[in-house]
């Protein structure tokens, strides 16, 4: 999906600032809501649709900057950086799914009968390694959203950018 402009300027850096800042909170709120039980309570919902949220806004970024490449002097920064930044969907993928089953086993498991025991699908060791993989997937996508960002800054503003 490529879109080559917003509001008459390019596209790609404006759509690129809404996932600097939401990429990176969907996955810190990711993080927060495996481990605990009063942000999940609190915030988790709307952790959920912000992970969403970027879910969508990651091939509106990769959209916008294949449209801005092909207007832009070749170099093996810009390369990099493409490539890098095609890498990031199955991460924020990964962070959307693990949240949002985050939340539901813990709507499930919130609304057992006092003493019951959950269902084998929403047990300890399944709560857990949900969790555990919430969390890697936040970890990725933090550590790809910063390699990328760093990356396009490097080819916009190096002297070797072209």
């Amino acid at each position: 999906m490529e879109l080559d402009t917003l509001f008459g300027l390019p596209a790609h850096p404006l759509i690129v600032h809404a996932v600097v800042v939401l990429v990176p909170l969907a996955a810190v709120g990711g993080i927060a809501i495996a481990v605990s039980g009063w942000v999940r309570a609190h915030i988790g919902w709307l952790v959920v649709a912000f992970a969403l949220l970027s879910v969508v806004l990651i091939p509106l970024a990769t959209g916008s900057g294949e449209a801005l490449e092909k207007d832009t002097e070749e170099s093996a920064l810009l390369e990099k950086h493409t490539e890098m930044g095609e890498q990031l969907l199955p991460w924020v993928v990964a962070l959307a799914v693990g949240t949002l089953v985050v939340m539901l086993l813990a709507r499930a498991v919130s609304r057992l009968p006092d003493g019951s025991a959950p269902p084998a699908w929403a047990s300890r060791g399944v709560v857990i390694a949900i969790a555990v993989l919430t969390v890697v997937a936040a970890t990725g996508t933090l550590v790809q959203v910063a390699r990328i960002g760093h990356s396009g800054a490097k080819a916009t503003w190096t002297e070797d950018a072209g």
